[in-house]
């Protein structure tokens, strides 16, 4: 009874088919190298055995004409130039040949002849052969079947005549063509496995070993980015091998920087996670307890509580969403007109900025306006003005005295904030990943997302945030926002830019 095949091949068996693939076609580089220079040897060797065989023919009726040609001298001293069958049959035993013909003022003549032949013999010119009947005429000897006889005509060498003719069978021939190619086989494997060998040795010291290195570096690498033997040692080569294992390199150090800045994003968020509910809490309490004091109607506290109420509002909002730091969208900025100078005083005060230490030069009009988010600018100039403070403090330790200095320039469409310090200014190791979280703090344990949130939260309003090399002995910063010395016409047209998803909001550090 038949039974259906199934549709699909089961899995052993294609297993098996794979494992013969990979016995007659190794997986191994080294392996498949050894493998096509042995062939390729074979394949040269077997493109020159024609003409090596055409060679050897040509050689071996040679050698039986110009016998054939001394044998035939016999017949010239001979008495009347006869000579007895005896005589004749050991000189064309002798030159390996049955008849001898020798072409004269155009008389062809028969010196010496054995009996008539059963079968015609196959012609083969030696004066002047073209190179495919050259080419061909071995491998018509090898297969040409037994029995045969073959006819050459060739220059004589050892007599004077047009041409000297002898008929020899091939049987010989064709057994010596047998042994020489069953030679030139054995030398060809063995050219090939000396070959083979010295270049699987050579291509497996200069690049199978280093690229098996770099995958192993790279499988390390994958499994366990901390591993101290998944970096790949650097040869100092200058080929491709070279760059790939500098490339590699720079990449797992580049990796291992932004792995560690999400293990620090993590452990932050987690830290935050913890103290965020009991923050809040401790917040919610000191707004109560801000409440009650505006209930004793004291002149000072109620001129002190506006500052001290817009501060723990910053601070809930700030404590709720640094919780989401890197996770989610910051908030959308709306952009308003409003007064420069009073923002920069708020942030002043926020940043620990006074008449006493380091202070504010802000030499702009109180009516000058700008276009901006007023609790995100709020945040960008606390952040730039509280890194200022800071520097200029660890610069100075014991007087901390300095300036910050902000100007502002506008044109129709852009404003223009300067803020420029007296302090020690940016090191240089720092200005390639100042803008970078983790990376660009200049200070011993700073974070560096001030200026980082800085910057995104800029981008967010179509504006941009950069450091100015070369402006003074100090750092300054430019901040660059849209809407110019027009802010009413920019209202307008102003559209709110959504702030990229890859990092939330922080406190200012």
């Amino acid at each position: 009874m038949a039974h259906a095949l199934p549709d699909h091949e089961p899995a052993n068996v294609v297993s098996s088919a794979r494992k013969a693939r990979r016995f007659f076609w190794p997986g191994g580089l080294s392996s498949r190298l050894l493998i096509l220079t042995a062939l390729f040897v074979i394949l040269a060797q077997l493109l020159i055995l024609a003409p090596i065989l055409a060679s050897f023919e040509e050689r071996w009726l040679s050698d039986r004409v110009r016998l054939a040609e001394l044998a035939s001298t016999a017949v010239d001293g001979a008495p009347g130039r006869k000579v007895s069958r005896a005589l004749a049959k050991q000189l064309l035993e002798g030159a390996g040949v049955v008849s001898i013909a020798v072409q004269s003022d155009g008389v062809r003549r028969l010196l010496l002849a054995a009996p008539r032949m059963a079968r015609p013999p196959y012609l083969v010119d030696l004066r002047d052969r073209n190179p495919i009947a050259w080419l061909s005429a071995p491998f018509q000897t090898l297969f040409g079947g037994k029995d045969q006889m073959v006819r050459v005509v060739a220059v004589p060498r050892f007599r004077d005549g047009e041409f000297v003719e002898i008929v020899a069978p091939d049987q010989p021939l064709r057994d010596e063509l047998w042994t020489y190619m069953a030679r030139l086989f054995a030398v060809t494997v063995f050219i090939s496995a000396v070959a083979g060998g010295l270049v699987y040795v050579s291509l497996n010291a200069f690049l199978v070993r280093p690229m098996q290195k770099i995958t192993r570096a790279m499988e390390r690498f994958r499994a366990d980015p901390d591993d101290p033997d998944a970096r790949i040692g650097l040869s100092g080569r200058r080929d491709e091998i070279g760059r790939a294992q500098a490339e590699l390199d720079r990449m797992q150090i580049d990796l291992r920087l932004a792995l560690s800045s999400k293990a620090r994003l993590a452990a932050l968020g987690e830290a935050v996670a913890k103290i965020n509910h009991d923050l809040r809490n401790m917040l919610t309490s000191a707004q109560m307890a801000s409440e009650r004091l505006a209930q004793l109607g004291d002149p000072r506290v109620s001129q002190a509580l506006p500052r001290l109420e817009r501060a723990l509002d910053r601070a809930v909002t700030l404590a709720t969403e640094v919780l989401a730091y890197g996770k989610t969208q910051e908030a959308v900025p709306i952009p308003v007109a409003l007064s420069l100078r009073a923002a920069l005083e708020a942030a002043a005060e926020d940043a620990g900025l006074g008449p006493h230490g380091v202070s504010l030069q802000a030499p702009i009009p109180a009516r000058a306006q700008i276009m901006a988010d007023p609790d995100q600018l709020h945040r960008i100039l606390v952040n730039l003005l509280r890194n200022a403070r800071e520097a200029i403090e660890a610069a100075n330790p014991g007087q901390a005295s300095g300036q910050v200095t902000v100007d502002l320039s506008q044109d129709d469409l852009t404003s223009l904030i300067r803020l420029s310090d007296t302090g020690p200014g940016v090191p240089d190791k720092v200005r390639a990943n100042l803008f970078q979280p983790f990376a660009g703090s200049g200070r011993s344990g700073g974070t560096g997302l001030g200026l980082a949130i800085a910057r995104e939260l800029a981008q967010a309003h179509g504006g941009e945030l950069s450091l100015v090399e070369g402006a003074g002995p100090g750092a300054s910063f430019e901040l660059r926002l849209p809407g110019g010395a027009s802010p009413i016409a920019a209202v307008r047209s102003q559209k709110p830019r959504a702030m990229p998803s890859r990092r939330g909001s922080a406190p200012p550090s």
